[in-house]
């Protein structure tokens, strides 16, 4: 047996296990604890393939393994938070929400056989549209003072739909010699951005507004990205 193997897919698992109590975890309205297994999913994904690479072990059940992980914790996790915080205000409408894990689960399969995503994406990654959908649906339901508030929220989940499998490129931590200047502004801006969080929840003595500072971080990845790709255009 060969044991380097059993390790990565045991990470792996634990993703997969992280994600399956988010998703139980919001149908009870715990969206605070729902997120923060959906963070330690994206803990364990992170680690599954480097601990692959360190210990020389890919392998092709690993690669479907993960991406199986994924749609659970950064795909249907997110879409059942949505679903159940706009509940009580959409009804079954806020199944709509439902939508954004079947396009997590094409952008997954187009990113296992797409060769272009070494060290970049096309398309927003699902980790990073969990977070994003996530610190929203930390925060209190009051916090949506008008209905047709949720309204806007499904349409942006639709609008996930798209970026998720746009031809939009989105940089990452893997090309950092070549997107050095962009990663350094962005982590800067993430700093910034947490730091007004975190005061933020200090002063109204919310945690939730903490875990906002997510979704904060995501909007700003996603329009830098969207800023670098029109002015690569031009």
């Amino acid at each position: 047996m060969n044991y380097k193997r059993i390790i990565p897919d045991a990470i792996t698992s634990c993703n997969l296990l992280c994600g399956s109590i988010a998703v139980f975890l919001a149908t009870q309205g715990a969206f605070l604890w729902a997120f923060v297994f959906i963070l330690a999913g994206a803990f364990f994904d992170f680690f599954d393939g480097l601990s692959a690479r360190l210990l020389k072990a890919p392998s092709p059940i690993g690669i479907q393994l993960d991406s199986l992980a994924d749609d659970i914790t950064f795909g249907l996790a997110p879409s059942m938070m949505l679903f159940c915080w706009l509940k009580p205000i959409l009804g079954w409408w806020a199944g709509l929400a439902l939508i954004m894990a079947a396009f997590s689960a094409l952008r997954l399969a187009k990113f296992n056989v797409d060769e272009r995503q070494h060290d970049s994406f096309i398309g927003l990654a699902t980790p990073a549209n969990a977070i994003f959908w996530g610190g929203i649906c930390c925060l209190p339901i009051s916090a949506l003072a008008y209905d047709w508030m949720a309204w806007v929220l499904i349409g942006l989940s639709l609008l996930s739909c798209y970026l998720l499998n746009a031809e939009i490129p989105f940089f990452s931590f893997k090309g950092w010699k070549r997107e050095k200047t962009v990663i350094i502004s962005f982590l800067v801006g993430c700093v910034i951005l947490i730091a007004f969080c975190i005061a933020k929840a200090i002063i109204a003595k919310h945690i939730e507004f903490a875990f906002f500072s997510g979704t904060a971080v995501i909007l700003w990845y996603v329009a830098l990205n969207i800023l670098l790709a029109c002015f690569k255009k031009k």
